[in-house]
Formats: structure tokens, sequence, C-alpha cells
């Protein structure tokens, strides 16, 4: 059983990790909302997230795609 430490060093880490995603989802050219999203699913891969914009596909059509 975690105990409550454990579980809060838990959400500490992923909260730096869903930061880190948003931050990188940013930087590839997605709006803060739609990187926030993106982050925030586990299932989507963030390289081809960042991928599909860099190849030229729009915004929208790659939130279509990964969602």
């Amino acid at each position: 059983m975690a105990t409550a430490a454990e579980n809060g060093v838990r959400e500490v880490e992923a909260d730096v990790i869903i930061r880190w995603r948003t931050e990188q989802l940013r930087r590839a050219g997605y709006a803060e909302r739609s990187a926030l999203l993106l982050a925030l699913r586990t299932d989507v891969d963030l390289h081809v997230a960042m991928a599909l914009l860099a190849q030229g596909c729009p915004q929208k059509v790659a939130l279509r795609i990964l969602l």
C-alpha cells in the first residue's frame, strides 16, 4: 500500500511530465489549449504529434488524427 508521501511524489512527477509535454507541443506549434489536451493523453505519441505539424499537417487535422 502506497503512503500519502509516495502518492504526493507521484502526483508531482506526473505534473512535471505534463508540463514538459505541453511545452514540447507548444514549441512544435500547437496552441496552448491543444498542447495541454494532447499532453494529458498518455496514449498520444509526442513524437508523432510533433512530426505531423513539422510535415505541414494543419493543427485541426492533426488533432483529429491524434484524438
